[in-house]
């Protein structure tokens, strides 16, 4: 049974190769992830190797093999679950779920993850928009777009908040872009780094900066 450590690094390593599109990880990615250093990362990964969960190659990066992928899957499942949980029935806001699922992903049980899946009447997605992997480890992929990327004045509905820090999530929450926001982007400056947003049905403006811009997923 993987200790919280290995369901950890799993997790993490699954999450930085989605995020960029490249299956290979690099050390340093994952250490500044876990905030530990490279020699740490290093050495629980030739573990994780040893364990057949990731293949390794020094100074080129680390990737998932299927079984390290079934088990980060997995661990995904039992934290967006528990986040979509915490929300939905014990009313926690949708900023400080993260920390308390951090923890409780790796004490849940199967039994108890399936009652709360069933109880939650099987949701694809958590709080912050991000897919619930199946409990067949199948995982429903949307084609998104940032406020970077999208088209100009077309109406669009906020999908997802792919970073979960508690005081970006707040200041998101404090916006109005929670998902299933509706908004529209009106101009875009790269040179004055802004995104400039009409949000609601009452087209509220609002300015991002475009690392906060890049950060709220969108679809049609």
């Amino acid at each position: 049974m993987a200790t919280s450590t290995v369901e950890d690094y799993i997790k993490q390593i699954y999450l930085i190769a989605e995020a960029s599109g490249n299956a290979e990880v690099s050390m340093g990615r994952i250490a500044e992830a876990l905030s530990v250093v490279p020699g740490t990362a290093t050495t629980m990964v030739k573990a994780l190797s040893d364990a057949g969960l990731v293949d390794y190659a020094p100074r080129v990066g680390v990737c998932l093999t299927p079984q390290g992928r079934t088990l980060a899957l997995h661990v995904l499942r039992r934290h967006r679950l528990i986040e979509q949980f915490l929300v939905s029935v014990l009313g926690f806001d949708w900023s400080e779920v993260h920390e308390e699922a951090e923890q409780l992903e790796h004490v849940v049980s199967d039994l108890l993850l399936e009652r709360i899946d069933k109880y939650l009447g099987h949701p694809t997605e958590d709080p912050h928009g991000d897919p619930i992997p199946t409990a067949e480890g199948e995982v429903i992929k949307d084609r998104l777009e940032n406020l970077i990327d999208c088209p100009l004045n077309e109406a669009v509905s906020v999908a997802r908040i792919s970073d979960q820090d508690t005081d970006f999530l707040q200041y998101i929450a404090g916006a109005g872009l929670n998902p299933g926001a509706t908004l529209r982007v009106v101009r875009r400056s790269l040179s004055a780094e802004s995104v400039e947003l009409e949000v609601g049905d009452e087209s509220l403006s609002l300015t991002l900066g475009l690392g906060a811009a890049g950060k709220v997923l969108v679809r049609p």
